[in-house]
């Protein structure tokens, strides 16, 4: 450290002094000795600034402000915007959102007829152009400006795990999967806060008067907890009630199966056999203003449809095309198209390019949550290049942003892969006999312990399978081995994992130890939630892995522990295989689908694992099912849109090697 009495400091500290005594810097001098305020000042212009800044979607510029929105109408010689906000106050309106208290009278600058009792907050409109080009406008409250409140106000949503489970469940008992979506949800609850607002310009001759809020507007703290309770009150009255396998999956006995509703805040999912029937009790007798009622299309942006066999499919097919023009709206061009996420055995953990600029690190951000969206959608084979490249997000480098455009332009090439509802079981019947007598082994006769609160099981019995895979060494800067899970129910994709391990491993056999032992827990875990959805599973679950040192130790009973730190993923696995809730078998690495979870691979060696899953047609009925299966199905047969991108991976010589087990 420079001492205060070096010259060469000395010199810098009077230059300062001198530059801050200069007309015009005065003010900054104060400022300049409070590092905190500078830095909070210095973040407020900044925010000022984006918040004043022209932004535009699908070609349109956003206005900020009501006065903005009637700027904009003026110069484009239009009324759409305030068209938009005439159709939200009639909403509002309607619903009795607020109550008039009459003009504000100030009095130094003070309300003094505020209502009694009450916390006054601003309230504004958001504005939106959606993808059909319709101009929205809503009316949001300033909930930042109201106290915190003691109750929990938590509100969930389904996951997507739980709704391809609904897919896969109204395909198995021939169940009509419908969707609807419930219009200005949130002002159908009342909201428990007390406070008010004064209305602005944008409610004409209400401008300036008291309105005190009742209903749960958008924008409040405890908005979406009121609304789900509305809502679950609503489903409750019905006669459905809520999983504990997912609070927001309710179920309803239906005789010979069950009945689900996913609810994902607005967005219903609706598996049923008359959801006609549902709809209207949810109309007529609730009041609910329901939209985009009827068979399911489109769903938190997965495009539902049937092949030409019959197949039920969804697909990310809207949500790939919004990408796609939010990249060339970033970058002024298209991606390149690609054959892989990522170079086979990429590392861009050793990347030494120069780091991006601010812009460059909002634009990679926001690249890459649109991919992770894509994989929560179904697109599980870009997970392990999206995992690998999100570790990078605060301080990407230029070679990372080349990557992840790399990732764009796969997904552009690859854009008609979907997940196919496939129902008939698999036939294990050739798999090699593991009954072993456990009995004297340190599990003794243990038994899988299953939850005794769960609703009789009803429906077509399901059968799980699994694929489990490691990859060691995959993080040269950290030693992290990646753990690599699918997980199917008959021949659906339900779930899969692509994730650093939390420990590092010096063996192979280490790493496949720690996949074996998280795939076990996934594996439970599915089956409880099969169970709590009423769903009978047919004998154990089905797990392949394709390293033969670790299935032999995990499923032999004499079978010793070599390393001690390996004891709690040797012992977690063994008891799970003792119960007879899993059966563990290998499998060549060559024809293991969590293959593609746990490397970043050539298309020449993937494509043989990837095209059975996302581009191949198949049968979504039993085979042994005579009464209900259609003659005019097919089996196996390629997708039509995809055999371009399949002649065109024959011709890839660039990598023909097997992906390393």
């Amino acid at each position: 450290m420079i001492a205060k009495d070096d010259p060469v400091t000395c010199a810098i500290y009077a230059k300062r002094n001198d530059l801050l005594n200069t007309p015009g810097w005065k003010r900054f001098k104060t400022l300049a000795k409070r590092q905190k305020v500078l830095s909070r000042m210095a973040m407020q212009t900044k925010l000022h600034q984006q918040r004043r800044s022209k932004k535009y979607k699908f070609g349109v510029e956003i206005p900020q402000t009501h006065k903005q929105a009637m700027e904009l109408d003026e110069k484009y010689g239009n009324n759409k915007w305030k068209e938009a906000e005439s159709l939200e106050k009639a909403q509002l309106m309607e619903y009795s959102t607020f109550q008039d208290h009459g003009k504000a009278v100030y009095q130094n600058k003070r309300i003094v007829n505020a209502p009694e009792g009450y916390k006054q907050i601003r309230c504004h409109m958001v504005y939106d152009v959606k993808h059909d080009g319709r101009y929205k406008a809503r009316f949001v409250a300033g909930g930042h400006m109201t106290v915190v409140p003691t109750e929990s106000v938590y509100s969930g949503v389904v996951s997507l795990r739980s709704l391809r489970l609904v897919a896969f469940l109204a395909e198995l008992n021939l169940l009509h999967l419908w969707g609807a979506d419930i219009g200005n949800a949130y002002l159908e609850a009342k909201t428990q806060e007390k406070i008010f607002f004064i209305a602005g310009e944008e409610f004409g001759e209400m401008a300036g008067h008291i309105m005190i809020i009742h209903k749960a507007l958008y924008g409040l703290r405890t908005s979406g907890a009121r609304w789900h309770e509305r809502f679950s009150d609503t489903l409750r009255e019905i006669g459905f009630i809520p999983s504990k396998a997912d609070p927001d999956v309710w179920m309803r006995d239906a005789g010979n199966c069950y009945e689900y509703i996913a609810v994902y805040v607005d967005d219903l999912c609706i598996a049923a056999k008359q959801p006609e029937e549902i709809i209207k009790v949810l109309r007529e007798n609730h009041n609910f203003k329901l939209k985009g009622v009827g068979p399911l299309s489109y769903h938190l942006g997965c495009n539902f449809y049937r092949d030409p066999d019959g197949t039920l499919c969804f697909a990310p097919k809207k949500y790939i095309e919004k990408m796609m023009f939010n990249f060339n709206a970033m970058f002024n061009h298209k991606p390149k198209e690609y054959t892989s996420p990522l170079e086979k055995n990429d590392h861009p953990e050793l990347d030494t390019s120069e780091e991006l600029d601010a812009e460059g690190i909002k634009q990679y951000q926001s690249l890459i949550g649109a991919l992770q969206w894509l994989i929560s959608l179904g697109r599980f084979d870009i997970a392990t290049a999206v995992m690998t490249m999100s570790r990078f997000r605060v301080a990407p480098r230029i070679g990372h942003m080349e990557r992840v455009k790399r990732i764009f332009g796969y997904v552009k090439k690859m854009k008609d892969g979907c997940i196919r509802i496939r129902i008939g079981k698999p036939d294990y019947s050739d798999l090699p006999d593991q009954e072993y007598d456990w009995g004297y082994s340190v599990y003794g006769n243990v038994k899988e312990i299953t939850p005794d609160d769960c609703p009789t099981p009803k429906g077509r019995k399901v059968v799980t399978t699994s694929y489990e895979d490691a990859s060691l060494y995959h993080d040269y800067i950290t030693g992290r081995a990646v753990t690599a899970s699918m997980h199917f129910v008959n021949q659906t994709l339900i779930d899969f994992t692509s994730k650093r391990q939390a420990t590092v491993e010096t063996a192979t056999y280490g790493a496949e130890f720690v996949a074996a032992r998280i795939t076990v827990d996934q594996i439970i875990d599915l089956r409880n939630t099969l169970r709590y959805l009423g769903v009978p599973i047919e004998n154990k679950s089905i797990m392949f892995g394709d390293n033969r040192s670790v299935v032999d130790s995990s499923t032999l009973p004499h079978s010793t522990l070599t390393k001690r730190h390996h004891a709690l993923c040797f012992h977690r696995v063994r008891e799970a295989i003792a119960s007879k809730a899993i059966g563990f078998y290998w499998i060549d690495g060559t024809l293991n689908p969590a293959d593609t979870l746990s490397k970043h691979w050539g298309m020449s060696q993937a494509w043989p694992l990837l095209r059975p899953i996302l581009f191949c047609r198949g049968d979504t009925y039993y085979s042994d099912d005579k009464e209900n299966k259609d003659p005019n199905r097919t089996n196996g047969e390629c997708d039509e849109s995809n055999k371009e991108e399949e002649s065109s991976m024959e011709e890839d010589n660039e990598e023909n090697k097997p992906i390393e087990a």
